[in-house]
């Protein structure tokens, strides 16, 4: 048996500047974007070469689910996107605008800095080391 996370959905404000946010700022892919009536669409955006997991980008249509557009933890991080190459992904993100949180850093698991979303999300960009 194998079981794996498919879609992690994040609450967003609006669908066309989450689009282009995470596929002009993380290079994501877009993967679907499919209208399912009365202005909700089924939107998934993914890392380059992510077989797996993704990210169900899902519009706030409550007053609730709108109080936690870029808060979904509480001011915690997040997500972690893992990465091969930390500084050719930094630095393209860094060009595109991305806002980060402090400086890379070096810890004994990898290479790491906290950056934010269009809406404040924490995530982390994270290489291991695997050595």
């Amino acid at each position: 048996m194998k079981q794996y996370i498919g879609s992690i959905a994040l609450v967003v404000a609006d669908y066309d500047e989450a689009i282009d946010w995470y596929t002009r700022v993380l290079g994501f892919t877009l993967v679907e974007d499919t209208d399912m009536g009365g202005g909700k669409r089924w939107v998934v955006v993914a890392p380059p070469g992510a077989t797996e997991t993704r990210v169900l980008l899902a519009k706030a249509s409550t007053p609730e689910q709108s109080a936690r557009v870029g808060d979904q933890t509480g001011g915690r991080v997040f997500l972690l996107l893992h990465t091969d190459d930390f500084w050719r992904d930094y630095r393209r993100m860094e060009a595109a605008g991305a806002t980060f949180c402090e400086t890379p850093r070096e810890e004994a698991y990898g290479t790491v800095v906290v950056f934010q979303d269009l809406y404040g999300n924490k995530w982390d960009l994270l290489q291991l080391n695997l050595g």
